[in-house]
């Protein structure tokens, strides 16, 4: 049975780590990037990100131990290939969320075993509200955020599936609906 890779991606405040928490950690491994932007109040190191200053970014990503990586907003973000290995060493679905930008190559990566989702707001004036509603940003990181909404909307057409988030509970069943349809494909099912 060959795993699901759920890559998930879209702007920040569109809801991606709300619908993300309604998979079981049993059956799926939450990949957690490396980053070396600040931690948030209440972002735990090791569960929401790997915390590490610029340094040490570096020397991994000039190792090869990025799978895939940007740098966002003077911010390094990075996927770990150790992250992938944890994840299949423990017979679970992988998931990442990921910046819009390494979502190709990691589709490219993982071939037919990867499905990719966009999350969007439902528009732009209620993403701001969310941004604006987290506290954790001033008004340069707000604007420099929205402004990179408009080039990330653009890379939607290329994914797999496609939700708004408008309405909390139909996103959440839309997002579990493509969950649960990837994961009856055939050869993902083992048969008797």
């Amino acid at each position: 049975m060959k795993k699901l890779v759920l890559i998930v991606s879209g702007p920040s405040g569109a809801g991606k780590s709300t619908l993300l928490r309604m998979l079981p950690e049993r059956d799926f491994y939450f990949s957690v990037s490396h980053t070396t932007r600040n931690p948030r109040p209440g972002e735990i190191d090791g569960k929401d990100y790997y915390f590490i200053d610029r340094k040490t970014f570096l020397e991994m990503l000039e190792r090869g131990e990025f799978l895939e990586w940007i740098e966002v907003h003077s911010n390094f973000y990075g996927t770990a290939k150790s992250e992938i290995e944890k994840a299949f060493s423990q017979g679970k679905h992988l998931v990442l969320d990921v910046e819009v930008i390494g979502v190709s190559n990691l589709k490219k990566y993982f071939g037919p075993n990867a499905v990719t989702i966009f999350i969007a707001p439902p528009s732009l004036e209620i993403l701001e509200a969310r941004l604006r509603s987290r506290g954790t940003e001033n008004e340069e990181k707000i604007k420099e955020r929205l402004e990179r909404v408009k080039l990330e909307l653009t890379y939607a057409p290329f994914f797999d599936y496609v939700i708004v988030n408008d309405e909390l509970d139909k996103a959440k069943e839309d997002f579990l609906s493509v969950v649960r349809a990837e994961l009856l494909r055939p050869f993902r099912v083992s048969l008797p």
